[in-house]
């Protein structure tokens, strides 16, 4: 195996001066999610919770994004070693993916297999190019999804869907996807569409789109009246933040449309 890592991460900055991060998995030919590329994620993703920037996207190079899971992770794992093992890829992969204060995007430019899927959908917004394709096969191993799949896309998709989806295997078309929710566009340059859309987002009110992130969450864990408890607070802390208070004052003075961001 190559010491090359498994994935890139480099900061850059939007032409109005926001910075976005871009996380690529980098692991040729297949992208699969092996040790080297279990481990080099969950470095960048420490990094990237330790220093956010204003907006992430998430891809992949190479023809696929990833052609899933490497089997030898799973050889000879007892139950104990099993549980253990989606217990720190959720603490150190999804639930720090989902917890980062920024909008994150995921493009989908091919085949999207198993974790590279459970990723996106860990993620805020999906695009997919039109021959991109999906699928949760942990059926052809005798195991189900297990880095929050299931739950996640029943979510996005509704639960019947989510049960076809996983207990059949098969692979899904950028198409259906979108019309199910669970894509949200769909590009014939996916790449450069995602990375318009970072960038915008990335100029945006950062902590607004973290108190939205917030809200959300809530809803998910504990419904409308759970997020209906907490958004005076998570909302109300938005007028200490110099963006708010920069874009009223911009709006009054000039109208809307034209206040600028710094993530403050």
């Amino acid at each position: 195996m190559s010491d090359t890592k498994a994935t890139r991460l480099i900061r850059e900055t939007t032409d109005g001066g926001a910075e976005i991060a871009i996380l690529t998995l980098a692991n040729p030919p297949l992208n699969l999610f092996d040790q080297s590329m279990l481990d080099a994620l969950v470095e960048d993703l420490a990094e990237l919770s330790a220093d956010p920037p204003r907006a992430m996207l998430l891809r992949a190079e190479g023809k696929l994004v990833s052609g899933g899971v490497d089997v030898h992770v799973f050889d000879g794992l007892t139950v104990d070693q099993g549980a253990a093992l989606w217990r720190t890829l959720f603490a150190q992969i999804i639930h720090p993916l989902e917890a980062l204060p920024c909008p994150v995007v995921f493009a989908a430019h091919g085949l999207t297999l198993t974790a590279a899927f459970e990723m996106a959908l860990a993620c805020d917004i999906i695009l997919a190019a039109p021959k991109a394709k999906f699928g949760l096969v942990e059926t052809v191993v005798g195991l189900t999804p297990s880095m929050g799949g299931p739950q996640r896309l029943a979510e996005r998709a509704g639960s019947g869907r989510a049960r076809e989806f996983v207990m059949t295997g098969d692979l899904y078309d950028a198409a259906t996807m979108a019309e199910w929710g669970v894509v949200n566009a769909i590009h014939d340059d996916v790449d450069a569409a995602a990375k318009d859309l970072t960038n915008r987002l990335a100029q945006g009110p950062t902590r607004a789109h973290a108190a939205t992130k917030q809200i959300i969450e809530a809803w998910r864990s504990g419904g409308v009246a759970h997020a209906d408890s907490v958004t005076p607070e998570v909302s109300g802390a938005l007028f200490d933040t110099a963006d708010l208070r920069g874009a009223v004052r911009s709006f009054l003075e000039v109208g809307p449309g034209k206040a600028t961001y710094t993530g403050r």
